[in-house]
């Protein structure tokens, strides 16, 4: 199958374009800038179509709130008949340093609420994230605070650079697989 499902999450609301939370919808958006698509709203999210190399991406931000996109993610795949190791989910993570992405074809929600909701709804933790690293530079007790808070100064080059290479990391993934892709993506080191 050549047809992807690509799940950026994030907030809709203009308090949080931007912030640590919302990376799902940035990267979302530099990809389909790329490709010179545009987004439209939707039912359950914005959503665009990029084509590249004989693959169509269908690219959404839920317009649930984050907690909730589990319904604009099951909405999707079941409307254009997508199966879910052929979907990419794109969250920000707290248990990874800022220089790091992740890409894994499984794994738990790790407390993440969005993901928390895609796991209830589809019934399993089966299906494939690229989690962006944030860090956990932050006060105790003021974890909500960072999440929801908005890049330093001197984190926005490198996660600039991150933003690219997600896109390079969704374009092989629909290319090469997420095995091959998992290899090369698990080991960049970003500075």
């Amino acid at each position: 199958m050549n047809k992807f499902l690509i799940i950026g999450l994030g907030n809709i609301g203009e308090e949080y374009k931007h912030t640590r939370h919302n990376i799902g919808f940035d990267v979302l958006d530099a990809f389909v800038r790329k490709h010179n698509g545009f987004f439209k709203n939707d039912r359950l999210a914005d959503i665009a179509e990029v084509k590249w190399k004989g693959k169509t991406f269908i690219c959404i931000k839920p317009t649930t709130y984050m907690n909730l996109s589990g319904r604009a993610f099951k909405y999707w795949l079941d409307k254009e008949k997508i199966d879910i190791p052929q979907t990419l989910t794109i969250v920000d993570d707290l248990a990874l340093p800022l220089n790091k992405l992740r890409l894994r074809g499984s794994g738990s929600d790790a407390g993440h609420n969005g993901l928390k909701d895609i796991q209830l709804i589809l019934g399993t933790d089966q299906y494939p994230k690229l989690r962006f690293g944030i860090g956990n530079n932050y006060p105790k007790g003021r974890q909500v605070d960072f999440v929801l808070g908005k890049w330093l100064a001197e984190e926005q080059y490198m996660v600039n650079q991150k933003i690219v290479a997600c896109g390079d990391i969704i374009e092989s993934f629909a290319a090469i697989g997420l095995e091959k892709t998992m290899n090369m993506a698990n080991n960049l080191s970003f500075t």
